[in-house]
């Protein structure tokens, strides 16, 4: 397959998951096993066949950024940049998704923070853990006073 045959194969893959992850009922811990451990897996393995098999004699490097563009002028570790993307992006966000569940936020206020976990990456996730801590924060002293008061 080509380079091209396999972006559009992660990209569906990562759709599915981020799909799943949004939209999907979480009740059932067999499907969110899907967008968490499953596709992002199946991507980085992807992402290693990659490695493994085509990086050989690329070229360039990661020790300065006109090494990196050396590198990424290869379409194979173009894709291989994508596809650990994709699957750190949906890993990330299927635990912070997690996370949000336990802490009681709501899938209406989830989905606009996925969405930018999806688009942004980092800021995304920052969005995420800020909104997890602020609700945390919020809901400590109610929580402290009623374990003060059964105590």
């Amino acid at each position: 397959m080509s380079p091209q045959d396999l972006f559009g194969l992660a990209g569906m893959a990562a759709m599915a998951g981020w799909a799943l992850l949004i939209l999907g009922p979480r009740r059932y811990r067999w499907l969110n096993a899907i967008p968490m451990w499953i596709i992002p897996a199946a991507i980085s393995a992807l992402y290693g066949w990659i490695v493994l098999t085509r990086f050989s004699g690329l070229g360039g490097g990661f020790d300065s950024i006109a090494s990196v563009r050396t590198l990424f002028a290869s379409d194979w570790a173009l894709l291989a940049g994508w596809v650990h993307y994709l699957a750190f992006d949906l890993l990330v966000g299927a635990v912070m998704a997690a996370r949000m569940d336990r802490a009681g936020i709501g899938r209406i206020v989830q989905a606009p923070i996925l969405v930018s976990i999806f688009m942004l990456g980092p800021l995304g996730f920052l969005l995420a853990l800020a909104t997890e801590t602020g609700l945390r924060a919020r809901l400590l002293p109610s929580m402290t006073a009623k374990v003060i008061s059964h105590a």
